[in-house]
């Protein structure tokens, strides 16, 4: 806001005698009385009297034409790699691993560049995803990747420029303040249609174009700010010809009797209070307060701006079909969120209950038991809600393990069972959940203050989510984990290792590196784990490599196999992927989820191993909204 006083202040230099007189006149009887009917101020107080409507709307239409064909361009690329992954799947399956020599090496020389420099950069040299922290208790978020930066400036600039592309030859600074009124408030409307299509779960355009709720979520958050930012000068513009006109006495005025001004105000109000709230400090450090506030906000400016939009003196203005969308997009997704909530939670069978048993460690092991089929993918994520936990409150967690129920009818003394069986039955979902403050903390309370090993409760899981990176056409993956990281990768391991054994994937070669804090956190993933290690040819596909960075006792720092190997301290990343890579199979993908340290370090050394001579892809799971 302060460039815009600048710039319009910036005007007197430009403005005729006349002009300024004009000006100097109108502040002197501010306070006294209103402009008279010939002023050149009063008619830019109301109506669309000197707002370029034309350029308006031809500013929207460039900026929604600029996201619609930016999506089509993330579609297309979409589909090529879906098709070229499906074609290395199905020529690769069939063959041993010293037949995927083809997929290993680059067949376009400028793609690891490409990688390297862009796609997996981070902004500056390394930090991405490790948190900003001025202290322990306050966080400023993490950094964008350089591809995101280039994004948001392109969007955050483009918008810039629509908004101040004015008449500044314009010698009339009440009707230059109603060209920029007019600009800022019709694209701030504009902006809120992104706005609200980003912030849903159920965003169709997460699956169609496979890009993760997370980075949604960062331009959601930056698409916002560039709205209040719009909103404020909207208001400041027209505040400067109504104090002009008729002094703060009628801004009270027609505050208190034109709901239009009213309703515009509130919006703006509400607008600025979320931006406070959603800054990097606040909201990480009071998150649970700020879902719910964000929500009533949320509410209040929809309502404010339909409001603004309906009762003007021109009648309806042309932004309201805008708005009227925006609030059918967010019903849709909340719809969406409740059918998927109550189908997914309650059926004949009853409701779902959650067993929950508190670990060592401070972590939970919850199993969500569904009352129906659902099929869940590996590397998905679910929002979990307690009835006796905070129940107005929902946070997202990755699967760890999931198990099917067949239901025979009645016909238990079959050996077979079908797919329609298993399409019967029913579904566990588990998690693994550390306790950090707020919901997590509660949770894990409520389990350990009972004393039993297992508590089971109300809840209901909304999801599954994301699951849109598959590993069966890379013939090497490398999964590291941090501490609770250890359930995103977990979720891929038995599907691997099934589909080896039937020869359905192109996969030969699993490397699970899981860092943890002591030896207790293996109690976290035991059972699962064991049944991962029991199946049949195990060891020829996987590999597990375990450090315990704080170990209480050395002896507890004993390798069971040449296959599951433990190691005291932290591992040097770069070291294991470059082993890797020298013993790479065909295509190698490398996922991480973890601390944002661990991230950072993984996607350094992903980008350090890229080369023609090696297909090396890179896949980050986080959470950092």
């Amino acid at each position: 806001m302060s460039l815009l006083r600048r710039r319009i202040a910036a005007m007197d230099t430009f403005a005729p005698s006349p002009i300024l007189a004009l000006r100097e006149t109108a502040v002197a009887t501010a306070t006294t009385s209103s402009a008279s009917a010939t002023s050149t101020i009063d008619p830019y107080t109301h109506s669309l009297n000197g707002v370029n409507q034309p350029v308006n709307m031809l500013f929207k239409e460039m900026l929604w034409w600029t996201l619609g064909i930016f999506a089509l361009i993330i579609l297309s690329v979409r589909i090529i790699e879906v098709a070229w992954a499906k074609l290395r799947h199905v020529s690769a399956m069939s063959v041993p691993a010293d037949g995927q020599t083809y997929w290993k090496r680059s067949q376009w020389s400028w793609m690891p560049g490409l990688k390297k420099h862009l796609i997996y950069a981070p902004l500056w040299n390394k930090r991405h995803n490790r948190e900003i922290k001025l202290s322990n208790a306050i966080s400023m978020g993490t950094l964008p990747s350089r591809f995101h930066s280039i994004l948001l400036f392109l969007y955050l600039s483009s918008n810039l420029i629509y908004c101040f592309f004015l008449n500044w030859a314009n010698e009339n600074y009440y009707s230059f303040c109603a060209e920029l009124r007019g600009r800022s408030g019709t694209l701030a409307a504009v902006n809120m249609v992104p706005l609200i299509i980003l912030a849903g779960r159920n965003n169709p355009l997460i699956a169609l174009l496979k890009v993760s709720f997370d980075t949604y979520n960062l331009i959601h958050r930056w698409a916002g700010r560039m709205v209040v930012l719009e909103a404020i000068i909207h208001t400041v513009a027209w505040l400067i010809v109504q104090v002009a006109d008729g002094g703060w006495e009628s801004v009270d005025s027609r505050l208190l009797t034109e709901s239009f001004v009213a309703s515009g105000m509130c919006g703006t109000l509400a607008l600025f209070v979320l931006l406070v709230l959603s800054l990097g400090p606040v909201r990480h450090a009071f998150y649970e307060t700020f879902l719910n506030v964000h929500i009533i906000l949320a509410v209040i400016i929809f309502a404010c701006t339909w409001v603004h939009c309906a009762t003007s003196n021109i009648g309806v203005l042309p932004q309201l079909p805008w708005v009227v969308a925006i609030f059918l997009l967010w019903l849709a997704d909340r719809l969406a969120r409740m059918f998927r909530l109550v189908y997914y939670n309650w059926s004949a069978r009853g409701f779902t209950e959650a067993h929950v048993s508190p670990m060592p460690g401070e972590a939970c092991r919850v199993t969500m038991h569904l009352p129906r089929h659902v099929d869940v993918k590996p590397g998905t994520h679910a929002y979990l809600r307690f009835k006796e936990v905070n129940p107005w409150e929902s946070h997202p967690f990755s699967v760890a393990w999931i198990e099917h129920f067949p239901s025979f009818d009645g016909k238990e003394g079959r050996d077979e069972v079908t797919e329609r069986d298993i399409r019967r039955g029913t579904t566990s979902v588990s998690f693994v959940i550390g306790a950090h403050t707020g919901f997590t903390r509660a949770l894990f309370n409520k389990a350990s203050a009972t004393g039993l090993s297992t508590v089971t409760l109300r809840a209901a899981m909304e999801g599954p989510y994301a699951g849109h990176h598959s590993l069966d056409s890379y013939g090497h993956a490398v999964l590291f984990a941090g501490s609770t990281g250890i359930t995103h990768q977990l979720s891929y391991l038995k599907p691997l290792i099934e589909g080896f054994n039937a020869g359905t994937i192109a996969t030969r070669r699993v490397t699970l590196v899981w860092i943890i804090r002591d030896y207790e956190a293996l109690e976290w993933i035991r059972p699962w784990v064991d049944e991962v290690l029991r199946m049949p040819r195990r060891k020829e596909i996987l590999k597990i490599q375990l450090f315990i960075t704080r170990p209480k006792n050395p002896k507890e720092i004993q390798s069971a196999s040449n296959t599951v190997q433990m190691f005291p301290g932290r591992p040097n990343v770069m070291t294991i992927l470059k082993k890797e890579v020298d013993e790479q199979v065909g295509a190698m993908a490398v996922t991480v989820c973890g601390p944002g340290a661990l991230a950072d370090d993984v996607r350094e050394a992903v980008r350090a191993v890229q080369d023609e001579q090696s297909v090396v892809d890179f896949c980050e799971e986080s959470f950092t909204w």
